[in-house]
């Protein structure tokens, strides 16, 4: 029999990701307590302000300069899924949709044909930590929806499809099902223009908790999709025949049923999966498109129309702190988990 497993790669700040995916980050950030700003109630010395990424103190300002995350910046060609385990992000875009989304929740936003966004990371606890987890992950879109109309959806907490498998030894493997299907659990609906949303695709995206000692099997699915799963938690782990430390990511054939054993403490791992778009990509920056003239006209765009400018007094934009959990969306409509 064939080894599942085709390649092993040590994580690093920014993962590897195979086709569809473009990327894959981890942020994991001890924030401190807040301040009335809704940023750190301590000294900014010794930090690059507004490129900090130093993870000094455990924890980065990223591109914020009084409250961490991601300023006004664009995005085209491609879509970003937000998965949001730990803390609060506050969204603003050109289309004049906004949000306060997280501890849970998912937010899949199609880029399109062209979007200016923020990614803000409130820390609205001024008398505790304010810690934060999050996975953001890219999909490309194939060539004929690169040019869709941007939009995001939100998944929340209360409505994500969870799944459980019982291992041998009686204890439960949970999953959140992001995408695609898994033991039985069918994922929400993705954006319409999605590489997601055709079946055919087998786009998967699973966030999979193993207690120690536990062992659970991944499903065998069609051949020829591309399928890592990245080990971000834990010690040890058995996948197949291979003794697998955290902090790995390992390639697998898709098309093999895979036993996985956490032999350390509690496990975590990510799965993406996918069939291949196998079109041509270049990717310069927060642009992906097919050919180098497509990137060239991507810039030429944002130059001349600001992909619609950006409709809010400052592009560190937070809500206030008193704001619940919300979307509201550019035509308009106001959503709140229920």
């Amino acid at each position: 029999m064939n080894n599942p497993i085709l390649r092993i790669r040590p994580l690093g700040f920014q993962w590897a990701t195979l086709d569809p995916f473009i990327f894959c980050v981890h942020h994991n950030d001890r924030f401190p307590k807040g301040n009335a700003q809704q940023g750190p109630a301590v000294s900014l010395n010794g930090r690059q302000k507004g490129s900090d990424f130093s993870g000094k103190d455990g924890w980065s300002m990223y591109h914020g300069d009084a409250i961490p995350g991601f300023p006004g910046h664009p995005h085209k060609g491609f879509e970003t899924i937000t998965v949001v385990r730990k803390g609060l992000v506050d969204h603003t875009d050109s289309m004049g949709a906004s949000g306060r989304y997280g501890d849970g929740d998912v937010q899949w936003m199609t880029a399109g044909k062209g979007v200016q966004h923020a990614e803000m990371f409130p820390l609205v606890h001024e008398e505790k930590e304010n810690p934060m987890e999050l996975f953001q992950i890219w999909l490309n879109l194939p060539a004929k929806h690169k040019h869709a109309d941007p939009h995001y959806i939100m998944f929340w907490k209360e409505k994500l499809p969870h799944a459980e498998y019982v291992s041998p030894n009686g204890a439960k493997v949970k999953a959140e099902i992001i995408a695609g299907d898994l033991w039985g659990v069918r994922a929400l609906n993705p954006p319409p223009k999605s590489w997601a949303a055709e079946s055919v695709n087998a786009v998967a995206i699973w966030i999979i908790h193993c207690p120690a000692g536990a062992s659970f099997k991944l499903p065998a699915a069609a051949k020829g999709l591309n399928r890592g799963l990245y080990f971000y938690e834990g010690k040890q782990a058995k996948i197949a025949d291979s003794e697998i430390g955290v902090g790995h990511a390992v390639d697998l054939l898709s098309e093999s049923e895979i036993l996985i054993t956490s032999t350390g403490p509690d496990a975590a791992f990510l799965l993406l999966q996918g069939k291949p778009i196998a079109e041509p990509t270049i990717q310069y920056g927060p642009f992906v498109m097919n050919t180098e003239a497509e990137i060239q006209q991507a810039f030429a765009e944002y130059r001349k129309t600001q992909f619609g400018g950006w409709p809010w007094p400052k592009y560190e934009m937070v809500h206030e702190k008193s704001a619940g959990r919300f979307a509201k969306y550019a035509d308009g409509k106001t959503e709140k988990p229920q």
